[in-house]
């Protein structure tokens, strides 16, 4: 890869094998696309004004460029990599990169739908092993299908945005009782999104996943597990999920993670063949959860690694889940956010929801200042980050951060 003339942007993790899509705003102008490189967001309405760049790039959100599909999403990156290696364009596109101190960012694309998924093994096994100790931890059809649910796309918030501790129903020693959530959990996941529609009735076969998925970014979906665990008898996840999903504000593409694809984990029994694919899509990508309390923060204290974990583990893949999604024919939009479900390995350390760190409250987490976590308190602030790094090339995904207030 070439380098660019942006000072310091390949030493980044934002350098131009990675170029993340994101939407912007500064003081001066109202919301517009944009690319990370480095340290500066390089502002595409300009360069689509000017021809340079196709017209989508000069749109308010990424849906119409993802709409546009695989070979309008490799031109426009094709012709991104150009104007920022080509010393000839320096003098011009210069000017159009703004620094990210001056900008506010906001979601990167409409939201069509949100489906969650249960994709993870370990995460599966170990919640299978609190809630039914006495049964084997898998349930009989967990290895046949990725597991998921619809969640609600409209409370889905951009990272940074606060989250307010959700109220309801909770089980009590005779009957419920109403309140504020005592459980409020994180779920460290990733997320692809879609891109090109399609009609009602038509599946999407799994060869086919590449030409719908445009990219991938990291998931926060909060969960207040004494809500959930009160009313997921007998339809699943509701209100104990839908207060509030936040994602990153840059989705990477997913022309910048070839390079970290892998063999995903062996599938035992196989799968049915709308859910067999011979291609890698698995991704070897390092995953954090970093906790910073109220105190830590009152204490001058830096936030504290409680979690780091590995995306290539993953038992369903991402090409898996959008092919089951359709199978029955369920159509696709422009903006359709999927997730991985909770993201967990089977070492100590790698899971990736205090549900698991704590093993249900049993095991408080010790954190650097003393203080100790089963589930999140006002004020704590959580941050998911992520990046890949593999024969000397690092990109860094877009970070996912939220507070929690009363």
């Amino acid at each position: 890869m070439e380098s660019s003339w942006v000072s310091g942007a390949d030493d980044t993790g934002y350098g131009l094998d990675n170029l993340p899509y994101g939407v912007f705003s500064t003081v001066e102008a109202p919301r517009r696309l944009g690319v990370r490189i480095g340290d500066f967001v390089l502002d595409l309405r300009i360069p689509a004004d000017d021809g340079m760049l196709p017209s989508e790039c000069g749109a308010n959100s990424l849906n119409p460029l993802m709409a546009a599909g695989r070979e309008r999403w490799h031109e426009v990156r094709s012709g991104i990599q150009s104007l920022l290696t080509d010393e000839t364009r320096r003098a011009r596109i210069e000017p159009m990169l703004v620094p990210l101190a001056d900008i506010t960012l906001h979601l990167p694309f409409e939201v069509g739908d949100w489906v969650d998924f249960y994709s993870s093994e370990q995460h599966a096994t170990n919640v299978g092993r609190m809630f039914r100790p006495n049964d084997p931890p898998l349930l009989p059809n967990w290895r046949h299908l990725p597991i998921g649910y619809h969640g609600r796309a409209g409370t889905v918030v951009v990272s940074g945005t606060e989250i307010r501790r959700p109220t309801g129903q909770r089980r009590g020693p005779d009957g419920p009782t109403f309140g504020p959530s005592e459980r409020l959990d994180i779920e460290l996941e990733m997320g692809f999104v879609v891109g090109p529609s399609t009609d009602l009735g038509t599946p999407v076969p799994i060869e086919a996943a590449g030409d719908h998925i445009f990219g991938m970014l990291l998931v926060n979906d909060w969960s207040a597990r004494d809500i959930q665990a009160w009313e997921y008898q007998p339809l699943g996840p509701f209100l104990g999920k839908s207060f509030a999903t936040s994602i990153a504000a840059w989705v990477t593409p997913l022309e910048a993670l070839e390079s970290f694809r892998v063999d995903q984990p062996p599938q035992d029994p196989e799968p049915l063949p709308y859910l067999r694919s011979s291609d890698r899509w698995g991704f070897d990508l390092d995953l954090e959860v970093v906790l910073q309390t109220e105190g830590m923060r009152e204490a001058g204290m830096e936030p504290a690694v409680v979690a780091h974990t590995n995306f290539r583990d993953m038992y369903w893949t991402a090409a898996q889940q959008l092919a089951h999604l359709t199978v029955n024919g369920a159509s696709l939009r422009t903006g359709d956010l999927c997730g991985s479900g909770t993201i967990s390995g089977s070492e100590p350390g790698t899971v990736g929801s205090f549900l698991e760190m704590s093993w249900n409250g049993t095991e408080p987490v010790r954190l650097p200042d003393g203080s100790e976590r089963t589930f999140l308190e006002d004020g704590d602030e959580v941050t998911l980050r992520g990046w890949g790094a593999r024969a000397g090339r690092r990109i860094e995904l877009g970070a996912v951060k939220g507070r929690i207030v009363a």
